[in-house]
């Protein structure tokens, strides 16, 4: 199948990478790993008033959506530009509340879902089977949390922690709370948040890779030695090549899979996507020599993203089991 984007899902894309290159995410998304959410508040405003955050919800809770296929186009465009806070768990959160109105508990997506879709509320959840931790607690207006067949609004959240990526900070959301649902609604619901916090991991991790790419071309040609730029050498040449095949093969798979929103579909891409852009990283790193470990350089907001999506919402065995199992 070749998947290709229409018009106007093409300039919606340059439109975001054009707001989101003259917004600065690099500073917004180092200051966030400081403890500054001001420019990433700022950046996160820019990304609501383009729509991002409806595209998952239907019309009659504000939204335009449900709209996979535009959702993962902003989200390559979020991994391509770094942008930090806890978009893809804002989305599942979303994912989540709409599903459980479809099953018949329309309340909560009543009392959260304008909010989230305007861009005036953000939120956090842990899910089961995407572990303990909820991402940017300390900074969502919103903390969910999904345990067994309940549905809560967390009373707050533990200490947090920090991870590889300085810009993704986890805390565990604190027990008991509010009970907003329960039942098998739940259940069917934290399934279905599930499958699109994969996809747009995925769509972010795919960004992730092609910004990798991209600046590391950029530098090939710059660094020369023995005369020559080192991406004239062969070694190099082929290094970067595989990147970008691999880059060129997820791609489809997270269009495709948005496209039919099928759960082995969506952990086909979730493996490729994620590993391809860990690819990218260690290509990246080992091309930029000693200068790409260090945290001042720019490329280190990619790198440290690319591992940290790798494993977010679980790791790749857990989706490549998953895929086995629907496509048996």
């Amino acid at each position: 199948m070749r998947f290709l984007l229409d018009a106007e899902q093409r300039e919606f894309a340059r439109s975001l990478d054009a707001m989101l290159t003259a917004a600065d995410t690099v500073a917004a998304t180092r200051a966030w790993g400081t403890g500054d959410y001001t420019r990433g508040r700022a950046v996160w405003a820019r990304l609501a008033d383009a729509g991002v955050f409806a595209l998952p919800v239907p019309p009659s809770y504000e939204g335009v959506g449900p709209l996979p296929v535009e959702t993962t186009v902003a989200f390559v465009e979020l991994g391509r530009h770094a942008v930090p806070g806890p978009a893809v768990e804002t989305v599942a959160a979303e994912a989540l509340l709409v599903r459980l109105a479809e099953l018949g508990e329309p309340e909560p997506a009543k009392r959260f879902l304008p909010a989230l879709a305007s861009g005036a509320a953000c939120a956090t959840l842990t899910l089961p089977h995407g572990g303990p931790y909820a991402l940017d607690a300390q900074e969502a207006g919103l903390i969910m949390a999904v345990a067994g067949d309940e549905l809560r609004l967390a009373p707050g959240h533990a200490r947090v922690r920090r991870s590889l990526d300085p810009a993704r900070r986890l805390a565990a959301p604190l027990p008991g709370g509010e009970l907003l649902a329960a039942g098998p609604a739940v259940t069917a619901a934290a399934r279905h948040a599930t499958d699109w916090a994969a996809l747009a991991t995925a769509a972010q991790a795919l960004g992730v890779g092609f910004a990798l790419l991209d600046r590391t071309v950029a530098y090939v040609k710059q660094r020369t030695q023995f005369g020559s730029p080192i991406g004239a050498f062969q070694a190099v040449k082929h290094r970067l090549a595989d990147v970008l095949v691999g880059l060129e093969f997820a791609r489809p798979l997270v269009m495709g899979a948005a496209v039919t929103m099928a759960p082995g579909d969506i952990a086909a891409a979730k493996v490729a996507a994620t590993e391809t852009a860990y690819a990218a990283s260690r290509a990246a790193l080992q091309l930029h020599g000693a200068i790409g470990y260090t945290a001042e350089l720019d490329l280190s907001l990619w790198l440290t993203k690319a591992r940290a999506l790798r494993g977010a919402w679980g790791d790749p065995g857990v989706w490549r089991g998953q895929v086995l199992t629907e496509w048996e």
